[in-house]
């Protein structure tokens, strides 16, 4: 059959890929993650396979959808405007930056504030192979917005990005110093938004800090709460900490996280 079209869901090349007739109407899609391919209809097999091809990698596997889970029924119930899950890091700078005033010192601190947040965001989506969850730009009411929220066989992180300006980095348990900056209550910030976050989802969330482009890092003896993050060292100390959720739960938490309802009606 032709005519048939591939289109992609949540941020690009990430998520499913949605084999569509002309008119519109989903026939199959590709899980990128478990590598199946789900039919709606077995007439629509063939043409569905040439469709997808290009974007195969390795053994596929075909078959009919799977039964829904509870957590699938609440994706597919979610208006497109209200799902986070498409979107980038420092989403919201990418708007304030088209109306800054060009060569203002608020547009310069913005670039390197969106700057620090793709580099970690980045660093973050690249967990997605090892069974990690990411969202970006996640509103919560008093705090503003959480810069990234991963949610993972480590947990859930809830995540301030704090550009390092390639300067030293000190970290206290209440206050950050960046240079010869004034102190940042960041710490304070992410702690109490990791708390807040743990209301929202009624699961523990994990505050951290993460510093791209810092030159060195010191962080104090008694900060034992709050995970402090770096580009080249975020991955391994995501990936190699104990396991405390399994894949069913991850699911389940992300698709209630991704949800903006969950997060306005706190």
């Amino acid at each position: 059959m032709r005519g048939l079209k591939v289109l992609p869901s949540g941020r690009p090349g990430r998520g499913r890929l949605y084999v569509n007739l002309p008119d519109g109407q989903a026939v199959a899609w590709y899980d990128r993650q478990a590598n199946r391919i789900s039919v709606l209809a077995d007439d629509h097999r063939e043409a569905v396979l040439a469709a997808l091809r290009p974007y195969l990698t390795g053994a596929v596997s075909i078959g009919p959808p799977p039964v829904p889970t509870a957590a699938d029924l609440r994706r597919l119930a979610l208006p497109p405007d209200a799902d986070l899950a498409p979107n980038r890091p420092g989403e919201t700078l990418l708007g304030e930056l088209t109306h800054a005033p060009a060569g203002s010192r608020a547009r310069h601190r913005m670039r390197q504030e969106l700057t620090a947040r793709q580099r970690m965001g980045d660093a973050f989506d690249a967990l997605e192979p090892e069974g990690w969850r990411v969202l970006h730009c996640v509103p919560l009411p008093g705090f503003g917005r959480i810069d990234h929220l991963l949610i993972g066989p480590a947990g859930i992180f809830c995540v301030r990005t704090v550009p390092g300006r390639r300067q030293r980095a000190v970290v206290g348990d209440l206050l950050l110093t960046v240079g010869r900056t004034d102190p940042r209550p960041d710490p304070r910030w992410t702690r109490r938004a990791a708390a807040a976050a743990g209301r929202t989802l009624s699961a523990t969330v994990t505050p951290a800090l993460a510093l791209p482009d810092a030159s060195r890092i010191d962080v104090a003896p008694t900060l034992r709460d709050i995970h402090v993050l770096h580009p080249p060292t975020a991955t391994p100390h995501l990936t190699h900490a104990p396991t405390t959720l399994h894949p069913p739960d991850i699911e389940a938490l992300f698709t209630l996280a991704r949800d903006t309802r969950t997060w306005l009606r706190r």
